[in-house]
């Protein structure tokens, strides 16, 4: 057999990130009608999910630095993990993490190398749903991983991995098409479209200029990426003989990133933010004085946040979502603690639910649904969060109201989880 020497780059991975994300863009209304007539049940609009999913994915490609696949690889999984909205948005999110995993420190990828890694994405998107392995989009995954674990070991090119595995995704098309088994077909066709620069991208021109230039063209209900820009990385570090004020360096900082902390701290000002780029603060705060003890973590990583050091009010609290002003007075009466806007159709993305348990308010958080399609969301957070979580899954307004009565925060997180969840079963029986 000759052997193949055929590597793939960083740029290469980058189009084929862009390329599934316009076939997303194209595709991603159809996806959604599929689900009304689906065999599975999908809760909320997965067509949209995955396309603002992607969305948070491609955004830091717009200032990428990176030229190892490696590198823009580990980028892409850390804003499209927290990025995630939805189940779906939350299983794809876990093929771009395997990915990663299976490009880490590699500058190019062999055909080989891709084809594993390849398999790593699928692997780990059937982690995110063990419970549910006759899932249409996990079982649509295996065949496609065997359809590229055959062509891998066949030697083919890495063009060829793709189309073996495309090929097996339309193979595995149910007789009643799936939006699940769509969403891995328009992934697949999208990345060889990217791979092959055979794809346009109707609404955006990505290029290397920074990521506020981009211009989108005029269209009704489009949710533009710049929506879903996520800030991966908490930095934190002191600045000491500063003459500039607190103030001044929050203004600063809050126009390159988010959930931004100043403190004055004897000679020094201690300051904590959530970036896309770091560096971007580190550069900022050079001509403010002496930097040192910096600390960046990664929050996409699990349990990553169990590193940052925090002081709490109170050491447990009930976090949970609301769409509207009345549910959220309902819930905060009943005795929720935290409460995060659900009031965009996609629910809360995964960085919103990080956010809100990095405050200080509790040192451990029992995090409640309002319904079925936040489940893998909560699932996503609590892997970042790790032990410091716990969820709790009601499927409608009524079973969530109950379960925050069931919460008594004197109890241990245990007792009431236990308690929250024989509330919903309750009120599920009746």
């Amino acid at each position: 057999m000759i052997e193949n020497t055929e590597t793939i780059s960083g740029s290469d991975y980058k189009r084929m990130v862009i390329g599934a994300y316009s076939e997303f863009l194209l595709e991603y209304e159809n996806i959604n009608s599929i689900k009304k007539t689906g065999k599975f049940f999908y809760c909320g609009e997965p067509g949209t999910d995955v396309l603002r999913t992607m969305g948070a994915a491609v955004m830091p490609l717009t200032e990428a630095v990176n030229e190892s696949i490696g590198g823009l690889a580990r980028r892409v999984a850390d804003a499209s993990v927290l990025g995630a909205r939805g189940n779906a948005g939350v299983i794809l999110s876990q093929i771009f993490r395997g990915l990663a995993k299976g490009l880490a420190g590699k500058y190019t990828a062999t055909s080989q190398e891709f084809g594993k890694a390849f398999q790593y994405g699928i692997l780990y998107a059937q982690r995110a749903v063990p419970e549910q392995k006759n899932r249409p989009i996990i079982v649509a995954s295996k065949i496609v991983a065997k359809g590229a674990f055959n062509a891998v070991k066949a030697n083919l090119s890495i063009e060829e991995i793709l189309r073996a595995a495309v090929q097996a995704s339309r193979d595995s098309f149910s007789d009643k098409r799936d939006s699940g088994e769509m969403i891995m077909q328009v992934f697949l066709d999208g990345c060889l479209k990217g791979l092959l620069g055979n794809f346009v991208s109707p609404l955006l021109n990505f290029t290397n200029r920074a990521a506020s230039n981009l211009k989108l063209r005029d269209e009704d209900n489009f949710v533009s990426p710049l929506q879903d820009k996520v800030h991966p990385y908490c930095v934190s570090f002191l600045v000491a003989n500063t003459k500039l004020s607190t103030e001044l360096i929050e203004k600063e900082l809050q126009a390159i990133g988010n959930f931004v902390v100043v403190e004055k701290r004897h000679k020094a000002v201690f300051i904590h933010l959530h970036s896309d780029h770091p560096g971007k603060a580190l550069e900022l705060a050079v001509a403010w004085g002496h930097i040192g003890e910096i600390h960046i973590n990664i929050m996409a990583e699990p349990h990553a946040m169990a590193m940052v050091q925090q002081s709490f009010i109170m050491p447990l609290a009930l976090m949970t979502v609301a769409s509207n002003a009345e549910q959220v007075q309902k819930l905060q009466d009943a005795g929720a603690m935290v409460i995060v806007d659900g009031s965009d159709e996609s629910g809360p993305s995964v960085e919103e639910i990080v956010n809100a348990a990095h405050s200080d308010i509790a040192n451990k958080y029992i995090l409640l649904t309002d319904t079925e399609h936040l489940r893998l969301v909560m699932h996503q957070a609590k892997r970042i969060l790790g032990d410091r979580v716990s969820v709790v899954v009601a499927d409608d307004e009524e079973e969530q109201l109950q379960a925050v009565r069931a919460f008594f925060p004197e109890d241990s997180m245990e007792e009431n989880c236990q308690r929250m969840q024989a509330a919903i079963e309750l009120i599920s029986k009746e």
